[in-house]
């Protein structure tokens, strides 16, 4: 079995909880996720089955759209509502238009501290390993981007919902954490739902549920990586599937190679202007 596996996951379970399931009803081990989803979050999670599983790092979209609830008021630990609360304040007066604004602040390239409950390595040690044991540790800066950032929802009880399209590797929780100080006060995330990765939307995805009773669509991984894709004749389609270097018979960085009847044989790259080898055989 072979395939791309969008789901659309629940709260309260890892991403590697649903790996597993998946694993389990599809009888195969061969099950990897793109994209790591807190417990809190919900929604799009891609998943590689059997060979698809080397096409990972090709699946890992540079755009990501989520819709998040932010509570005013209070900030934590983990920056969502699981956490325990590190700093409050009361009394709070923000309006609409103040949030308009703020949200402005954000788009474009902006730089962003990383949670300190995250798997991001420092010294050869996730992050929160040091906050689990409450260690001190210099928290990473990394440049992210801020495609667009909207408030969807009126204000109640200062809590508001914001949709966000942000390149990889952006931490809505750290975002929520600046929205919160740029108002002057705290903020935390309550609620998290990706609705999109790249080409993979939320619409187009299969709960746990389908998939146990049969209900799910693979998808061909010629229909979803964004690469150009060059059909070849039997005569090279063996010299292919042997993983030979070629001669160029593409001109872009890359390419999906089809055999006659549009099977999937690999994706090859260039070496030089030249030559072609493979990048990945499958």
């Amino acid at each position: 079995m072979n395939g791309i596996l969008v789901i659309n996951k629940e709260k309260d379970y890892t991403s590697r909880d649903v790996v597993n399931i998946v694993s389990k009803e599809l009888n195969t081990k061969k099950v990897g996720h793109t994209g790591t989803l807190d417990p809190i979050a919900t929604g799009v999670l891609v998943l590689c089955i059997g060979k698809c599983l080397k096409l990972s790092e090709l699946l890992t979209s540079n755009d990501k759209e989520y819709i998040a609830k932010v509570k005013l008021g209070v900030e934590t630990d983990t920056l969502d509502i699981t956490g325990t609360i590190t700093y409050r304040k009361e009394n709070i007066s923000i309006n609409k238009e103040d949030i308009i604004n703020c949200l402005k602040h954000f788009k474009g390239k902006i730089k962003q501290e990383v949670p300190k409950y995250s798997a991001v390595k420092v010294n050869g040690k996730k992050l929160y390993e040091y906050a689990r044991k409450n260690q001190e540790v210099k928290l990473p800066i990394k440049e992210v981007e801020i495609h667009s950032l909207e408030l969807i929802s009126d204000i109640e009880d200062n809590e508001f919902y914001i949709k966000c399209n942000v390149s990889k590797g952006t931490y809505i929780r750290s975002l929520i954490r600046d929205i919160g100080r740029y108002l002057n006060t705290y903020a935390t995330m309550t609620e998290l739902t990706r609705i999109r990765q790249g080409l993979f939307t939320i619409e187009n995805s299969f709960t746990l549920e389908d998939i146990k009773s049969n209900k799910y669509k693979l998808l061909n991984p010629k229909d979803v990586i964004d690469l150009p894709k060059k059909k070849v004749d039997d005569y090279l389609a063996k010299k292919i599937k042997n993983g030979m270097v070629l001669p160029s018979f593409f001109n872009e960085e890359k390419a999906i190679i089809l055999d006659k009847d549009d099977n999937l044989l690999a994706i090859y790259k260039h070496i030089d202007d030249n030559k072609v080898k493979p990048y990945k055989m499958l």
